[in-house]
């Protein structure tokens, strides 16, 4: 008997029109034998209860911040509330259409246009673009502005964006892609911008200065207000990256100690997973003499009625991202400001600033910590010491981490610090939390002592056991063959 739609198909015959409402017309008569398959599938026939324990037994082999602690510097993992993932999930958010008109969306638009308002005066800002969707995406608006506000004003020849050497790696990015030359100055014995440097490079041809502050190494620059006035003076504009804004919500606002612009993170400071590279929001904020130069349109409201604000189209940079930016973290940190409130702000980062110098205080007799001054959110170990008195590098440090049940944090990173182990634990670990993890790094220390091959080797109780980073990269396979 030939086969029918509903059975496994095999090498096929001449095609005819299959008719209507005939289920179980012959395969073989309905698709050309070109396009049936040659050998029978091979796949498993198992229970329902089969498939759910491989799959939850896959989800258990991958770390996450429910499992355990994640004090990775570069995306801050902390645990995010699910309320908010709930609320976005509503379907008076979900269902809406950004072609929609203003009339119609009149709620989304007073959630967009309540968060402008918060973000300027977390940030001391005076106007807010929420279209970027990503940090460096709000790097690359925010130095379009600045480019567009020297343009403006007959200074296209400032060609030059000054950055410190402890800069995340999309500072000099955003600043190439913009058309500018990048200068690098180094940092001094205390881990901030070497103020002299600074002085000599500074000059007429100064568009900006690019500065994240806290800095790379969880130091806060204290002598902000001086770099400022360097750069000012020499009419270029200070540019704030907003990477490590969680140490700073509800202490200080950068646009009251000499920034002119600045991106949020609004998916690493409130509340939106951001594991594997995304989603994000990167909005922007500037100073009121640059709110023109902001894409357009902004939301603003006549009475009580909200509206897209088109006005300052003409020397608006224009459009960086189709509607509303990305609206779901959007509105996620809506969520998460509205429960937080002011006071609960200022809690986040004196959390995280408490936990990181916690962490330090227990670890700094163990490990070298190159900047020894009180660190704000993060602080940075170097571990020379391990590598040349026991032949332990850093990524071993990092992999034995695994083996104790931790994702190891940010390593090699800022390269000003050799073998640096960049440490953040975030504002939402509890105190049992840290002391675990103090405890396993002081244990992996005795081991480099005691058992350096067992660190060598690590990890030794993953799924997956060390594996050549550099050859996987170039040589990606995720193919499976039967």
């Amino acid at each position: 008997m030939p086969k029918t739609i509903f059975e496994m198909s095999v090498k096929g015959r001449k095609a005819i029109t299959l008719p209507k409402n005939d289920i179980n017309y012959p395969v073989e008569k309905a698709i050309p034998g070109k396009f049936l398959r040659q050998n029978e599938t091979h796949l498993p026939e198992v229970s329902e209860l089969d498939v759910m324990r491989h799959f939850i037994k896959l989800s258990q082999l991958n770390h996450f911040i429910e499992k355990g602690f994640y004090p990775l510097g570069s995306c801050t993992m902390k645990y995010n509330p699910k309320l908010n993932e709930t609320l976005v999930n509503n379907e008076k958010f979900n269902n809406l259409h950004p072609l929609q008109n203003e009339e119609s969306v009149q709620g989304a638009l007073e959630v967009l246009y309540e968060l402008q308002k918060d973000l300027t005066e977390i940030s001391g800002m005076d106007a807010v673009s929420l279209q970027p969707v990503a940090g460096a995406h709000g790097e690359f608006t925010g130095i379009k502005v600045i480019r567009a506000f020297h343009a403006a004003n007959g200074n296209d020849f400032k060609d030059t964006i000054i950055l410190p050497d402890s800069a995340h790696g999309t500072n000099p990015a955003s600043s190439t892609l913009n058309g500018y030359k990048v200068v690098e100055i180094k940092s001094n014995d205390k881990g901030m911008v070497d103020i002299e440097e600074l002085r000599k490079v500074a000059n007429e041809n100064t568009a900006g200065f690019m500065l994240t502050n806290p800095n790379t190494l969880g130091i806060f620059e204290s002598q902000i207000e001086e770099i400022a006035e360097i750069i000012h003076e020499v009419g270029g504009l200070m540019y704030m990256d907003g990477a490590n804004f969680n140490a700073l919500l509800g202490l200080v606002q950068p646009g009251r100690i000499g920034f002119d612009v600045m991106h949020f993170n609004l998916h690493k400071t409130f509340a939106t997973p951001h594991g594997g590279g995304g989603p994000g929001a990167g909005p922007v904020g500037v100073r009121l003499f640059l709110e023109k130069y902001l894409p357009v349109p902004m939301i603003k409201k006549d009475e009580d009625k909200f509206y897209l604000d088109y006005s300052h189209e003409d020397s608006s940079i224009g459009k960086v991202q189709a509607f509303f930016g990305n609206f779901a973290v959007n509105l996620k940190a809506y969520i998460y400001l509205k429960m937080l409130g002011s006071d609960g702000l200022k809690r986040i980062s004196e959390n995280a600033i408490i936990n990181a110098n916690y962490i330090k205080a227990k670890l700094q007799d163990i490990y070298d910590v190159p900047f020894m001054d009180n660190c704000m959110h993060e602080f940075v170990i170097c571990g020379e010491k391990h590598k040349k008195a026991y032949g332990i590098k850093t990524l071993d440090i990092a992999k034995r981490l695994l083996d104790k049940g931790y994702h190891a944090p940010t390593i090699y990173f800022p390269n000003i610090v050799h073998e640096a182990i960049m440490i953040e634990p975030t504002e939402t670990e509890s105190k049992q939390t840290l002391d675990e993890f103090i405890n396993s790094m002081i244990e992996i220390d005795k081991e480099c002592k005691e058992t350096p091959e067992l660190v060598k080797n690590a990890p030794t109780n993953t799924p997956t056991k060390r594996v050549d980073d550099a050859y996987s990269v170039k040589h990606l396979n995720v193919k499976y063959e039967f």
